[in-house]
């Protein structure tokens, strides 16, 4: 039952990684723990595979010029180390609120997002620059949302996203493409924190994987021909309603539980 619904899930979890260059996580996780049944503790690792195969297939077609590889590679790099100290941290955490804490980090990337606008960032961007003010700025980001994978299971383009265009000055187009590499990558850094306790349902992982892929690929080619706003605000209503649902059902597993 479990790899069956993995397969529409997957499909959902697939589209919104393509279309808006994260998401994929924050509905990943709720959908491994409340619609296949696992635990946080499997959902976490379990959703490290199936958002960073995603990722990668969603970058294919954004290759040539829908990245900035500088920014991905110093965002990346960082993210590494600290996904493994998230790990840690998670292992002493209760599972409820660490999914209460999820949502709330959600409710303030959407609010942010949508009340930034795409011509501010974009103005502010420029190629060709290797400013050095760009550099610790975008390793601060990296420690950041490398943390955030570890903690939370997620590849962390919810905040890797809105970093890129509030703090560093990418356009909405560019950030996305951006954004999926960095999340390959700390989804690689998060998984490897958890292989040494791993014990997953495989049949569930691949049929989610493999949906994820076929999604992404499709939804990707479509975001190209989306303007940076509506994206954008596409991203933003995504995540808030997603916060919504994870928040309500943490509430009350805490007050029941």
């Amino acid at each position: 039952m479990g790899a069956l619904l993995a397969i529409p899930l997957g499909l959902l979890i697939g589209a919104v990684l393509g279309l808006v260059g994260a998401g994929g996580s924050i509905v990943a996780v709720p959908a491994l723990v409340y619609g296949v049944g696992m635990s946080p503790a499997h959902a976490i690792p379990s959703s490290l595979i199936v958002v960073g195969l995603g990722a990668v297939a969603a970058v294919i077609p954004r290759l040539r010029g829908g990245v900035d590889w500088s920014t991905a590679t110093l965002v990346g790099i960082a993210g590494i180390p600290a996904a493994w100290l998230g790990t840690i941290v998670n292992r002493t955490l209760d599972p409820r609120a660490v999914l209460l804490a999820f949502a709330a980090l959600m409710v303030v990337a959407g609010v942010r997002m949508l009340a930034s606008g795409a011509a501010s960032s974009t103005e502010r961007y420029d190629p060709t620059s290797t400013s050095r003010s760009r550099v610790p700025r975008a390793l601060a980001v990296g420690l950041l949302v490398g943390f955030l994978t570890g903690l939370l299971g997620v590849g962390g383009g919810f905040i890797i996203v809105p970093a890129l265009t509030l703090l560093l000055g990418l356009p909405m187009g560019k950030a996305v493409g951006t954004s999926l590499v960095i999340i390959a990558l700390n989804s690689a850094g998060g998984f490897s924190a958890h292989v040494q306790s791993l014990a997953l349902d495989w049949p569930v992982v691949i049929a989610f994987a493999a949906t994820a892929i076929a999604g992404s690929l499709v939804a990707s080619r479509f975001a190209a021909r989306l303007p940076d706003k509506k994206v954008k605000t596409i991203f933003a209503i995504v995540v808030l309603l997603v916060a919504v649902g994870v928040a309500t059902a943490s509430v009350v597993a805490l007050v029941t539980g």
